[in-house]
Order: C-alpha cells, then sequence, then structure tokens
C-alpha cells in the first residue's frame, strides 16, 4: 500500500528564492515581488521559467514593486495622490475654500480659487430693530438704531460695501425728516461726531396736508473702501433726522399688519472683496 504524507498536503513557504536549493512540488518562493509555486521538483530552474518548473502565485505591483505605499507618498492630513506623466504622485492640500480643477488631457490637476472676476462675495451682515424712537425739535443726528450695527473689515483698499437699509416713519401733520448711515473704525459705539456715509438731508421727506402720515424710507449706498484702513473693522448704524418742530416724529414705527423680522427698522451689507 502507498504511503501517504500528510504533512506535504499543503504548501510548503521556502522563502526567497535560491538557485542552489533543492525544490519539490508545492514549495512556494518568493522573487521580485512575486510569490511562484513549484509545480516540477528540481534545482537550479529559475522562477521565471514558469511553464516547466513554476506557476505564479501573486503578481506584484508595476516596475517590480511591492505595490505602492501611499503612506510614503501620502504625508500630512488633506493630500491627495494623482498620476503624473511618470508615476503616482502627491498634490498637497490647497487653502481653505479652494477646489479641484482638472487642466484635461495630459496635464495634473490643481487647486483653484473660486472668483467673480475681479470681485467675489467676502461676508454678509445685518441687523434689525423694532422699537419706536420718537423726536420732536430739529435734529441731524437722531439714534434710531438702539446700539445694533453692521460691521466689515477690509481686505483691500479696492473692496465694495453694499448697504440697504429702510425704516418705516409715522409723522403728524407739516413735518420732515431723513435717515442716513453713520459709521465709526474699531468702535460700534457710534454718535453725532462719526463719519457720515449717506444721509439724504432732514427735509428729504416732507408733507403739509396729511394729518397722519406712514412711510417706508430707503437709502441703499454703495462704499469703495478707497482712504479706509485694511484690516481694521468698521461698524455702521442707521440714523434719523428730524426738519421741524411742529410735529413729532417716529421712527421705527409700526405699520398695521406688518411681520417679518425687517418690517420696522434694519440695515444689511454685503462686503465683495477684490481680488487682487
Amino acid at each position: 500500500m502507498a504511503t501517504l504524507n500528510l504533512g506535504a498536503i499543503r504548501y510548503n513557504w521556502k522563502g526567497a528564492y535560491n538557485g542552489s536549493t533543492a525544490y519539490v512540488v508545492n514549495d512556494v518562493v518568493s522573487a521580485n515581488g512575486n510569490s511562484y509555486i513549484c509545480i516540477q521538483a528540481g534545482t537550479g530552474q529559475a522562477v521565471g521559467n514558469a511553464t516547466a518548473y513554476w506557476n505564479i502565485m501573486s503578481s506584484a505591483g508595476t516596475n517590480g514593486t511591492n505595490g505602492t505605499d501611499l503612506t510614503s507618498t501620502l504625508t500630512a492630513q488633506g493630500d491627495i495622490v494623482y498620476r503624473d506623466g511618470s508615476g503616482l504622485a502627491k498634490l498637497g492640500a490647497g487653502t481653505s475654500g479652494q477646489y479641484l480643477e482638472t487642466k484635461g488631457t495630459g496635464q495634473n490637476p490643481v487647486w483653484s480659487t473660486v472668483s467673480a472676476g475681479n470681485y467675489s462675495v467676502h461676508a454678509f451682515d445685518k441687523y434689525s430693530y423694532n422699537t419706536d424712537v420718537a423726536h420732536n425739535g430739529q435734529t441731524h443726528y437722531l439714534d434710531i438704531a438702539g446700539g445694533n450695527t453692521v460691521n466689515f473689515t477690509p481686505t483691500h483698499v479696492n473692496d465694495v460695501i453694499l448697504f440697504n437699509q429702510a425704516v418705516a416713519v409715522n409723522t403728524g401733520n407739516t413735518q420732515g425728516f431723513g435717515i442716513g448711515l453713520m459709521m465709526k473704525a474699531g468702535s460700534s459705539s457710534i454718535g453725532s461726531g462719526d463719519t457720515i456715509l449717506k444721509y439724504t438731508g432732514s427735509h428729504a421727506y416732507y408733507h403739509n396736508q396729511l394729518s397722519d402720515f406712514y412711510i417706508i424710507a430707503t437709502l441703499p449706498h454703495q462704499l469703495i473702501c478707497t482712504g479706509l484702513t485694511v484690516g481694521t473693522t468698521y461698524f455702521v448704524e442707521q440714523f434719523g433726522a428730524v426738519h421741524t418742530s411742529n410735529q413729532q416724529v417716529g421712527f421705527n414705527a409700526n405699520p398695521t399688519n406688518s411681520s417679518g423680522d425687517q418690517y420696522r427698522h434694519w440695515v444689511s451689507l454685503t462686503h465683495f472683496k477684490y481680488n487682487a
């Protein structure tokens, strides 16, 4: 009866191929990053002689390497890998807000910045205030903002700030009023002596016939940051003005059935950054 060697019913790992070693069927060796199994006993039969003595079990990556170790290619969080003209390459992380742009066939990808020509939207701000402020007597500055402000910080002297504002006003007979925007650098504590960005004048809205008059006064304004200091924060509020003392003027008035967060007094800004 034939003797069955149960210990030989398995692969026999022999390590790296050695031309002086006698190999038998089911011996397994490694060479050039690949692994081979012996299919015919022999000595000095190179692993490249695959059809007669060896069959390949597993193959290494390209160029005879043991695959690509991406941990040595991608060295920092945010790195990505791509293929350049000769092999795998790393593209380091871009800056916040950039996007990955393809340059087409035969070109490497790059990080690019989203831009709308020379300008891109940089920031928004808004406040609303719904407390009545009444005044009787001429004044060219009346605090109707209750300490609320919007603010912006120029990144370039060519930055553009677009303001929108509105206020609901109620007056009695024979009265005039106006509105404006006041600005202060570095502080939200704004007063009559600070910089006027735009002012309608106290006589901009006037009537002498109606006994009870309601209006939503608006005043959009565009500010180019020429003359302002880059990196300094500027605060802006809406103010009121009264022309005569014949009748009381009520700012931030509550129109009947009005609603929402911008129905009595509000200011908003959009900051357009100049892409130098």
